[in-house]
């Protein structure tokens, strides 16, 4: 019995460690998968965290989470306003598939629960789930369900999406561990990539600050610094629109100063007002207003249809100490993701320091300015002071000469000499009252520096800047009334010029001499037709003339082109008294 007892008991033995064998492979076969998804969720891990390009960054972990867990289709929704999906990152759907599909998801249904209650959802039919909404036509059937959040610190940042675990089996609690684990270093890596991103934008911002302040103070003209402003402005944010409005020192109020990228043209020179735009809003808050449509905007009530084809916008202040100069505004295109705080955030501090830039640069032009006046002020006084006492000593020399010459002939000389000294000394003093007659508070310019301006102003219109030549006693001989006259005749004829003459050159001639003043223009143009007849602002300057006494010629200049004279009188000129009302030899007073 004992044999047999051994006999017997000596197969269930073998059978238990059959068995024992058994479980024991299973466990080595288990623990060599875990191993193998730890390795995975490993590499994983580290592949996601090398990468510091955000996009890249949010693709790879999508990714990996389709490895992970052995899926059919994954995807990763970012959060944005309104807790909806601002982006949607799907893998597994190919491109014809997501063209038929229409629209990404914005973050109803089943995907805004998690959005809601962002905790792990693992779920065997997605569509029993109470928050289903279905699928839209041509979406590919899908059934189990796994989501885990993405955190970056205590930020919920989006959610990861997968579905249709592979072989018709569902996704289980290790399956959900991984994942959250990868959730866990995603949201590391993204917090890595936007502080790398952030390093990035700032560089930028500073690269474009230090630009606009060195044209600045290099003398670079302010239109072409607001260029290059805006430009940086606009490829740095990826907007479609750039503007800056200047405030109006008088009114209060913007002014359209620069304008580039869409529809630009309804913003340029455009002036606004405080209330009912954005750039007031920005203004009135001295911070950025950010707006994800322009064109809803509630506070945008002022044109809102120059805002077409337009959505995202954001407006931030140019500041300094001595208040808002002005505003930059940028604008993405309808549909484009809305300004986030990242970008609006160095955008003020951008702004500011173009303000600035601009404040350093009316400084160092007042400076100018006053530099140039003060050598005005300076040479004026060496002339008086030097020139004029010693013109008058020679005058006054040479007249006491006179009784001791016999000669007539001689005579008559030392008295020419005389009243050359006379006229030097009065164009001499016109000279310096020109200098002395500033812009300031009260005084206007002279007609010399008006001549100039008005010469500059057409230019563009020509194509090129007449010649300019002036002689005589202007700005001390010829009233304010006639010298309006001169600059309507002037502006009326450069104007012809420019519309009719196809010229390439002109010369302007001021003379002030013999009691009256002679305004000469010619060009090289192709002269007037014959038989063309005056038109009709030839004849208003003959108006003018005959107005005043005087006469209005145009002829054929010589070598071709055209030759206006107008010339009219300066009203009593008694003999022996000069321009200023005082007898011819007087000398200075």
């Amino acid at each position: 019995m004992g044999g047999v007892g051994r006999d017997g008991a000596r197969p269930l033995s073998r059978l238990r460690l059959d068995q024992l064998l058994d479980e024991l492979q299973v466990r080595i076969d288990t623990v060599r998968n875990t191993r193998d998804r730890l390795h995975a969720l490993l590499e994983s891990v580290l592949e996601v965290g090398q990468e510091l390009d955000l996009p890249q960054v949010l693709r790879r972990i999508v990714e990996a989470a389709v490895v992970l867990v052995d899926a059919e289709y994954g995807a990763l929704g970012v959060i944005g306003q309104g807790r909806r999906l601002a982006q949607f990152l799907p893998v597994g759907i190919g491109d014809e598939t997501q063209r038929r599909i229409g629209h990404l998801p914005s973050g109803h249904g089943l995907l805004g629960e998690l959005i809601r209650h962002p905790v792990a959802l693992r779920l065997a039919e997605l569509s029993q789930h109470p928050a289903s909404s279905g699928f839209p036509a041509d979406h590919p059937p899908m059934h189990s369900f796994l989501g885990v959040p993405i955190r970056v610190g205590e930020e919920v940042f989006g959610n990861l999406y997968l579905t249709e675990k592979r072989g018709g089996a569902e996704f289980d609690e290790e399956d959900e561990a991984v994942l959250s684990m990868l959730a866990v270093a995603a949201g590391v890596a993204i917090q890595n990539a936007r502080l790398y991103e952030e390093v990035r934008l700032r560089e930028r911002w500073l690269e474009a600050g230090a630009e606009v302040t060195s044209a600045l103070l290099s003398g670079v003209p302010e239109s072409q610094v607001l260029e290059v402003l805006v430009e940086r402005a606009r490829e740095i944010t990826s907007a479609e629109l750039g503007v800056v409005d200047l405030v109006e020192a008088a009114t209060g109020e913007l002014q359209g100063a620069l304008a580039l990228g869409r529809g630009a043209a309804k913003h340029q020179g455009l002036a606004l007002p405080v209330d009912g735009t954005l750039a007031g809003a920005a203004m009135s808050s001295g911070s950025a207003v950010v707006t994800a449509d322009v064109r809803k905007d509630p506070r945008v009530t002022h044109g809102p249809d120059r805002w077409e084809g337009l959505g995202p916008a954001v407006a931030v202040p140019m500041s300094t100490r001595d208040g808002v100069r002005g505003v930059l505004l940028l604008a993405r295109g309808a549909g484009q993701p809305p300004f986030s705080e990242a970008e609006s955030k160095p955008l003020r501090g951008f702004a500011d320091q173009a303000a600035l830039a601009l404040e350093l640069s009316d400084r160092r032009r007042d400076a100018e300015q006053v530099s140039i006046l003060e050598d005005r002020d300076r040479i004026a006084r060496d002339l008086h002071d030097l020139a004029i006492q010693r013109l008058f000593a020679t005058g006054m020399t040479l007249q006491s000469a006179q009784r001791f010459v016999q000669h007539p002939e001689a005579m008559e000389r030392v008295g020419r000499a005389v009243d050359d000294l006379d006229t030097t000394i009065k164009i001499i003093r016109s000279t310096i009252f020109g200098l002395r007659a500033h812009d300031g508070p009260g005084t206007g310019p002279g007609l010399r520096i008006r001549m100039v301006r008005a010469l500059e102003g057409v230019a563009p219109a020509l194509g090129f800047t007449p010649a300019l030549r002036m002689e005589g006693l202007i700005d001390v001989d010829v009233p304010g009334d006639v010298a309006e006259d001169v600059l309507a005749v002037l502006g009326e004829s450069l104007t012809n010029v420019a519309r009719h003459a196809n010229a390439t050159a002109a010369e302007v001639v001021l003379v002030v001499r013999g009691g009256e003043v002679a305004l000469t223009v010619t060009d090289n143009g192709i002269g007037i037709p014959v038989g063309a007849g005056r038109r009709g602002g030839l004849r208003n300057l003959a108006e003018r003339a005959d107005g005043r006494g005087g006469t209005c010629v145009v002829d054929v200049a010589e070598g071709g082109g055209t030759r206006l004279e107008w010339r009219v009188p300066l009203g009593d000129r008694r003999p022996g008294v000069n321009g200023a009302g005082r007898p011819e030899g007087a000398g200075p007073r």
